[in-house]
């Protein structure tokens, strides 16, 4: 398929609200943008403050009255019966659309004066420090305590759960003991190994619930607060009665607060342990790129701030990849691939996610559903209530939802997620592969130095045929992408101890599970392609780190069974370059074909039935 058309590129790209200036997909449009240049400082006459306040007052009123037509929800006095207001939709706009005080010019961000300063050596944590510092926790969200209590007291001999992990793609990252994935070894060096360079890949942080037309949090909210204000009032006990007054606060799409802090924090670990490499930049500035999306976006700041330090100006460049149909995406590949949402082909996972759900969550709808007299709650209905204390908790801190489950309950919910993305986005899913190898062919262009001789998947020509927009000799690349993308990449390498313990049942937990959602694709979740230099071996070595753990490469071809994970480049690449060419795009992406619903038909390789 060829690239995008330069003529359907906004030129808008070239400036991010006139604070960051990156560089337009064109050509002929590329230019460097400086920041907006601040009003000249003056104090505002009495007139003009007087005139703003009133402007922003009526402003005010005009919002207020459009978000009631909008949002009627919003309004507080749907009460049912019991004078409850369970389920109404709470909205929360800042910043204020007009603030009376907002004169920039008064309050310039650089004043001068800034004291004595020198510039320090880059930090080099992954080289020079023993041990390699873990990521654990989540600072400043709060989980129930009763709930933590009960699994520490009756941990039955396993390890202490922590429900952080068993939320998958909503967990936040944390990093994964390689043991996990069959490797006793760290992200380290090995002995007499030293990193040359960095291929980084990340997902966005925490963020509300996406769009969903079927379910979901807001549409179990919006039927909550519906059935009062129809009157067909219900009432909320026992462990439900904080419905009675609980308010939806979740917005859509958007990173959540902490959601910015995970990419900061994970800017700054990034710089910390690979600052070094920024002394290879010495008249060029290294290329991250993202997408267009909001939450993808400002993933991409937050990062960048987290690891440059602000003002990120002039420190780097950021590439900003249009996510919408017809634009050629390595990061939003489906956007070009029409198969993708035909559920004869690639909506594979709804069918096992429901029949897992009514097997785990039989035991929790038994016991809810009688606490709420006048609603019906439904299996699907409970497995929303868990996706609500998630939410929650990465949104406003603390959920009183996550207390209604048992530790066995919450074990479900992660392999519900398990199920899902198995099917969906990884080596269950027909359109996995062909999703996942713009981006291969990315990674080996970079590795090899080499510009993509034909783009006939998801690559997009304008960008990557340009070594301004996409350098080729750089010892650190940074992308941001979705979780999907995540798992699509991992299949399309062809990782395949995640596939080892085969399709996901829905009757049971396999007790082998090689394939868990909150170890691969949470929020957050990031991929080191480490490149190494080790005296033991003449050829460079190339090792895959994901969430800190280290994968074996023994599913590529020729990857050898080491014990820190290690592969010669030249060996990693001919693999991937084998790939690429028995990957069909055109034929998954726009081929005539189907897969029946259910266990009729399977694959573990992440690709469609084959041609007739």
């Amino acid at each position: 398929m060829a690239s995008a058309d330069c003529d359907k590129l906004p030129s808008y790209y070239a400036n991010v609200k006139g604070e960051l200036a990156v560089l337009s997909h064109c050509p002929e449009n590329r230019r460097q943008v400086s920041p907006l240049e601040p009003p000249p400082s003056r104090r505002p006459s009495t007139f003009y403050i007087l005139l703003s306040f009133a402007a922003g007052v009526f402003a005010c009123l005009q919002v207020q009255y459009i978000s009631s037509q909008l949002y009627p929800q919003d309004s507080r006095s749907s009460l049912n019966a019991s004078g409850q207001r369970g389920g109404t939709t709470e909205v929360h706009a800042y910043p204020p659309p007009s603030p009376t005080n907002a004169f920039p010019s008064l309050f310039p961000t650089d004043v001068g004066y800034p004291g004595p300063i020198q510039t320090g050596a880059e930090p080099a944590a992954i080289a020079t420090a023993p041990l390699y510092a873990l990521h654990t926790g989540a600072p400043h969200l709060v989980v129930e305590p009763s709930l933590q209590h009960e699994s520490i007291k009756h941990g039955k001999g396993k390890d202490k759960f922590d429900m952080f992990k068993s939320w998958g793609n909503l967990s936040p990252w944390y990093s994964v003991p390689s043991q996990n994935f069959g490797l006793d070894t760290t992200p380290n060096p090995p002995e007499g190994c030293k990193v040359t360079g960095l291929h980084f890949l990340h997902r966005h942080g925490a963020r509300y619930p996406t769009s969903d037309k079927h379910d979901g949090p807001a549409i179990l909210a919006g039927r909550l607060h519906n059935a009062t204000v129809e009157g067909r009032p219900w009432t909320a006990t026992g462990a439900l009665e904080f419905l009675n007054d609980w308010t939806f606060k979740l917005g859509g799409e958007l990173l959540t607060p902490f959601g910015r802090q995970q990419l900061f924090d994970l800017g700054v670990s990034m710089r910390i342990k690979y600052g070094f490499l920024l002394e290879t930049f010495n008249d060029t500035l290294p290329v991250f790129r993202t997408e267009s999306q909001d939450r993808m976006l400002y993933t991409a700041l937050n990062f960048a701030i987290g690891f440059f330090g602000y003002p990120i100006e002039d420190q780097y460049l950021q590439s900003i990849t249009i996510e919408a149909p017809g634009f050629n995406n390595t990061l939003a590949p489906y956007m070009t691939c029409p198969n993708t949402g035909d559920p004869k082909k690639e909506k594979r996972e709804e069918v096992y996610l429901q029949e897992w759900i009514e097997v785990y969550l039989a035991p929790a709808l038994a016991r809810l559903a009688p606490q709420l007299k006048g609603f019906d709650l439904t299996h699907r209905d409970i497995f929303t209530l868990q996706q609500l204390c998630a939410y929650e908790t990465v949104a406003i801190g603390y959920s009183k939802f996550c207390g209604l489950f048992t530790e066995e309950e919450w074990e479900g919910f992660g392999y519900a997620w398990d199920i899902y993305f198995w099917y969906h986005s990884a080596f269950g899913a027909p359109l996995a592969r062909v999703q996942g190898i713009g981006y291969v062919q990315e990674l080996v262009s970079r590795l090899t130095h080499t510009p993509i001789k034909t783009h006939s998947t998801t690559t997009n020509g304008t960008l990557n045929d340009d070594p301004i927009t996409f350098p080729l000799n750089n010892a650190l690349y940074v992308d941001a992408t979705h979780e999907v993308v995540i798992l699509n990449i991992i299949t399309a390498l062809n990782l395949t101890n995640f596939a080892a313990s085969g399709p996901l049942p829905t009757t049971h937990i396999p007790s082998n599970l090689s394939f868990k959602s909150s170890e691969l694709c949470p929020f957050a979740s990031n991929i080191q392609f480490q490149l190494l230099s080790c005296a033991s071996t003449p050829d460079p070595q190339i090792r895959i780190i994901i969430n800190d753990g280290v994968t074996p490469l023994t599913g590529i071809e020729g990857c050898p069974e080491q014990k820190d994970g290690m592969c010669p480049v030249d060996t990693f690449v001919a693999a991937q370059q084998r790939i690429i060419e028995e990957t069909d795009w055109h034929w998954g992406c726009y081929g005539d074909w189907s897969v029946p619903p259910g266990a009729a038909w399977n694959t573990t390789t992440g690709d469609p039935p084959k041609k007739d």
